[in-house]
């Protein structure tokens, strides 16, 4: 569809929980405050100005369709002053039946002011155990298309004000087969650029007919619906995680993911970490892991040849050999060596040695300080005449 003017980017922002009361964007045909077709009568009545006339366009044949910024409620023309929330609320939806009849407040603009309201989808919500308990559910088009929804729009001045209003209502009817578990009521869903939405904003048609009646039907395409996060529920909040499912891998929320990186060993049950590729492994630890049959193996890329080596053991300061088989045990005894040729040394000798190393040995022990198992070196206090003492003197040194 053609768009021959649009909104400012600061007049509309995205939210992803638009509620009552926001600015949303609108797509209608371009025509004067009172709507489409001629006006008549007392200006206050719904007559015609001759400021008014001068804004139809010169070419009748022409049409020209705009994107406007409007407010989601609709407040008729005739308000004298600016009404309260809960007033707003009741006129956010139209119900379908409402317009069969040419009365009501929806007469005027139902003939003159239809418009468009461009959205990525609706949320509703399933409630259960007898409404105690509400689920919020996002719908939108499968294809991934915007979606577009029939409305009606108003303009209105205040008493005392130059100001002028611009708000709408979204026109619903009976859910369709795939929403009926959901809701009984649903939007006013038209296919983008279809006849549909030339008839439904066509300026020409400024008198209610059979034919704008019958388009208000089910949506007949095919949408998505799922639960999405409860969080969308309260007003203020605003996150592009309230249109992810809640069982998406992408949920954050979603405590399941938690062990998305985890696998159940068939053996026992429980959960083991996912193995890591293979580049992510060579970065990591600096060589490969494989799995051959079923076995974990481990390629590194030492070899034997820079592999350690084992730490030599200091040599002994000598050894003690049997004697020769022609040679009487009690004669001699082999001396202690460190390298030299081994020679007989008299048993004489030998003890007079190990005595002298014996001597030396206790020279030395006598010269390092000993410290008691059972006592610090400190004194104890004198004990008090009546067998008591002050437990500040165990701290006084």
């Amino acid at each position: 569809m053609p768009v021959d003017e649009a909104p400012e980017d600061d007049e509309v922002r995205e939210s992803y929980n638009f509620a009552p009361g926001y600015h949303g964007l609108i797509y209608r045909a371009d025509v004067p405050d009172y709507g489409a077709g001629p006006r008549h009568g007392n200006p206050e009545h719904g007559e015609q100005t001759e400021e008014e006339a001068s804004m139809q366009p010169e070419n009748q044949g022409e049409t020209r369709y705009k994107l406007q910024a409007m407010k989601w409620g609709l407040v008729p023309f005739w308000t004298k002053r600016n009404p309260d929330y809960g007033a707003v609320m009741k006129t956010i939806n139209a119900r379908d039946d409402s317009l069969a009849e040419n009365r009501g407040m929806w007469n005027t603009m139902k003939q003159k002011k239809r418009c468009i309201i461009v959205a990525q989808g609706f949320y509703e919500w399933l409630k259960k155990n007898g409404g105690k308990e509400k689920v919020p559910h996002y719908m939108k088009r499968k294809d991934d298309q915007l979606m577009c929804f029939a409305g009606m729009w108003d303009c209105v001045q205040y008493e005392g004000t130059e100001e002028k209003h611009y708000t709408y209502t979204i026109i619903t009817t009976d859910s369709n087969k795939q929403l009926k578990f959901l809701h009984d009521r649903m939007p006013v869903i038209l296919e983008n650029g279809s006849e549909q939405i030339r008839t439904w904003l066509d300026p020409n048609r400024y008198k209610w007919s059979k034919e704008l009646q019958a388009l208000l039907k089910p949506f007949e395409g095919e949408l998505e619906c799922y639960p999405v996060s409860r969080e969308v529920g309260k007003v203020g909040n605003n996150s592009p995680a309230f249109i992810v499912p809640v069982a998406s891998s992408e949920n954050k929320n979603n405590i399941a993911n938690f062990f998305s990186n985890s696998k159940v060993s068939p053996k026992r049950g429980k959960l083991e970490p996912q193995a890591k590729s293979k580049s992510e492994t060579r970065e990591d630890l600096g060589f490969d892991i494989k799995d051959e049959d079923g076995r974990i193996t481990v390629d590194k890329p030492s070899t034997e040849d820079n592999a350690p080596l084992p730490v030599p053991v200091s040599e002994v300061a000598g050894f003690k050999r049997e004697r020769e088989n022609d040679e009487s045990e009690d004669d001699d005894v082999m001396g202690i060596t460190n390298g030299a040729p081994l020679k007989k040394v008299p048993k004489s000798e030998t003890l007079s040695a190990t005595r002298t190393t014996n001597d030396a040995r206790e020279k030395v022990q006598s010269k390092r300080k000993t410290r008691s198992a059972t006592s610090n070196g400190t004194t104890i206090p004198p004990k008090a005449s009546d067998g008591s003492q002050r437990i500040t003197n165990f701290f006084s040194k």
